[in-house]
């Protein structure tokens, strides 16, 4: 969770540890703010649009409610309870009230662009913003912070798995040399060298603790306990029909959160199709 550090502390308001206390203070800010002429801003922004970012934060939404990982992992279908549509129908209240109505068709860089100029109290976004956000004519460069994503009532922050993979095709005509570049890029040394650049997160842990990135990028060291507690999305249990389940998932989310159809109704509706989905096994 991006914030504001500024505008928190300007109207002495604390970071939200629960998506009903940031709802709250993403409403005490922004209409403060309006009075007071600033009239573009918005509470939250985040990835609302049809598409597998909406997957990531709406998993996020659910499982920090007690409301499952939509497909366990031992191959339950486990998305329709009432914690689940709880959570999409918090969200729904959301837009038009803390976060745009145009909150529906963004994705990552269309909430950063709403956040960068300083027109978002507060953002759902992926480490990548942090350095952006402070980067030489960034407007909000020094005025914001980070902190875990918030909760629901008794339950704990989720925040979803994500990074770029790579592979070598069984099609290659030089496997070993694909092989050797995927090692290198992969390497501690490596890892090390584009957190220093980028302030993107590495996939070794140890890099966390490494005395050079913590001077460097100081905000790093701060998500370790993220990065060895983020939450895989179901593709290890769906496998080759993943695609296929999370666009039904996201449909169902996105029909909710845009006002077509209730939670309950979208959430019994995705059961049914992943049932078929899944078949005789997945």
């Amino acid at each position: 969770l991006y914030y504001r550090k500024d505008l928190l502390d300007k109207y002495g308001a604390k970071v939200p540890t629960t998506w009903q206390q940031l709802q709250d203070t993403a409403k005490l800010v922004m209409d403060r703010e309006r009075a007071a002429g600033n009239k573009d801003i918005w509470g939250y922004v985040f990835q609302g649009n049809a598409y597998e970012g909406l997957t990531c934060n709406a998993l996020e939404w659910m499982m920090s409610n007690g409301g499952g990982g939509i497909i366990e992992p031992d191959g339950e279908i486990s998305i329709n309870n009432p914690k689940a549509a709880a959570a999409l129908d918090r969200a729904k209240g959301w837009i038009g009230t803390i976060a745009p109505p145009g909150a529906l068709g963004y994705q990552e860089e269309e909430a950063r662009g709403v956040w960068q100029i300083g027109n978002a109290v507060f953002m759902r976004n992926w480490p990548y913003a942090y350095a952006l956000g402070n980067s030489e004519n960034s407007p909000i460069r020094g005025k914001f912070d980070v902190a875990p994503l918030p909760a629901g009532e008794g339950g704990h922050p989720v925040a979803t798995l994500g990074g770029w993979n790579l592979a070598v095709s069984k099609y290659s005509k030089h496997p070993n040399a694909a092989i050797d570049l995927v090692k290198f890029i992969a390497s501690p040394e490596m890892q090390k060298y584009r957190t220093l650049k980028t302030a993107n997160l590495p996939t070794i842990a140890a890099l966390y603790d490494d005395p050079d990135i913590a001077r460097q990028q100081p905000i790093v060291p701060r998500w370790k306990e993220i990065f060895l507690n983020a939450q895989p999305r179901p593709s290890a249990t769906v496998r080759i029909k993943y695609n296929e389940a999370s666009s039904q998932f996201w449909t169902a989310v996105h029909n909710t959160i845009s006002g077509n159809g209730t939670a309950a109704d979208n959430l019994a509706d995705l059961e049914a199709r992943l049932t078929r989905l899944k078949g005789k096994g997945w």
